[in-house]
C-alpha cells in the first residue's frame, strides 16, 4: 500500500500535505465500519463506539491517517452516545464544511490531513468554547500519554 502526501493548496512552503490513497488502499487498511463511516461519511449507532474512557490523558488521532485531532483534556460527556470535545486539539487539525444531508443543515468536521469524515460539530457545547464536536468513535484512535 502506497501513501502519498501532497500539498494541498498554494505554493506548498507553508500548506498543509494531505494524505492521499485509493479507494482500495483505504479499503484494505481500514474495518468495514471503520471505511463507512470515515470514507463514505457514515455515522456509527449512538453508544456503539470503542470505550474512550474520561479522565485518561492522551490524543485522540484520526483512524485513517494518524493525524493528532484532540487532546483528552477536552473530552465531555455529553451522553450522547458518541465521544464528545469542545475544542480540536489545533484549530488546523480539522476542516468543517456544511453539510446538507438527511433534509437539515449541520457542520461536518473531517481531518484536515486525509479528508475523514468525523463527525460534526454543534453550538451547545461547554465553556470555555460552546462548541461539541460529536465525533465518531470508529475514525479515532487513543494514544496514552
Amino acid at each position: 500500500m502506497t501513501e502519498h502526501r501532497t500539498h494541498a493548496a498554494g505554493d506548498g512552503a507553508n500548506t498543509p500535505l494531505k494524505v492521499v490513497k485509493s479507494d482500495a488502499e483505504w479499503r484494505e487498511q481500514l474495518t468495514p465500519d471503520q471505511y463507512r463511516v470515515t470514507r463514505q461519511h457514515g455515522t456509527e449507532r449512538a453508544f456503539s463506539s470503542p470505550d474512550f474512557a474520561l479522565g485518561k490523558a492522551g490524543t485522540y488521532r484520526c483512524i485513517c491517517c494518524g493525524n493528532a485531532l484532540y487532546d483528552a483534556r477536552t473530552k465531555f460527556d455529553s451522553g450522547t452516545g458518541w465521544p464528545s470535545f469542545f475544542q480540536p486539539l489545533q484549530p488546523e487539525a480539522v476542516t468543517q464544511v456544511t453539510d446538507r444531508s438527511y433534509g437539515m443543515t449541520r457542520t461536518e468536521v473531517k481531518c484536515a490531513d486525509c479528508d475523514a469524515h468525523l463527525g460534526h460539530v454543534f453550538p451547545d457545547g461547554p465553556a470555555p468554547t460552546g462548541l461539541r464536536y460529536c465525533m465518531n468513535g470508529v475514525a479515532l484512535s487513543f494514544e496514552p500519554a
